[in-house]
């Protein structure tokens, strides 16, 4: 059986970063025999800084999140937590993330590799009675991703497997 996951960019900044790193997890998860939607937070928010959304996009949203069996969520740090825009868009959710898989992959240009989003971010997914994966990834010094990204492919591969595995046993 083929799942559909949908990778989350938690950004709504132009030239983020983050957007290549989503780019590539968002190519290379389909390697691992999952279909795949990919939702820009920036392409649903009405309102960047207050949130909210008209009714269209939140049901298309909502359709695709409902549709989908788990989720990777790419986000970058900042000042030590997720973006406003990526909480704004979540808020805007709740069952179409429960008892759903969620993984996460940490952006930051710094060496911790987003450890500190991932954390927070994890609480909050409790919180939507999603399943916050333990295989994070963290993406350091992000300013030198392209020469770097394949080292990473190891870590991603963890994270499908785990994704796949929930997946299954939850049989959604």
């Amino acid at each position: 059986m083929k799942y559909l996951i949908s990778i989350i960019l938690g950004t709504g900044r132009q030239g983020a970063y983050s957007e290549k790193v989503a780019e590539f997890v968002f190519e290379e998860v389909k390697n691992y025999d999952f279909d795949v939607e990919f939702i820009k937070v920036k392409d649903y928010l009405d309102k960047p800084w207050t949130g909210g959304m008209n009714e269209e996009k939140r049901n298309k949203a909502s359709e695709i999140l409902k549709k989908s069996n788990g989720f990777i969520i790419v986000t970058p740090e900042y000042n030590h937590s997720f973006p406003g825009e990526l909480k704004l868009f979540l808020d805007e959710f709740y069952e179409e993330f429960n008892h759903k898989p969620v993984g996460i992959c940490g952006v930051s240009s710094g060496k911790l590799g987003g450890a500190r989003v991932v954390e927070q971010l994890k609480l909050v997914l409790i919180e939507f009675m999603a399943i916050p994966l333990r295989n994070a990834v963290y993406f350091s010094n992000v300013k030198n991703f392209d020469q770097e990204k394949e080292s990473y492919k190891q870590f991603l591969e963890n994270l499908f497997k785990e994704l796949k595995f929930y997946c299954e046993k939850l049989r959604l």
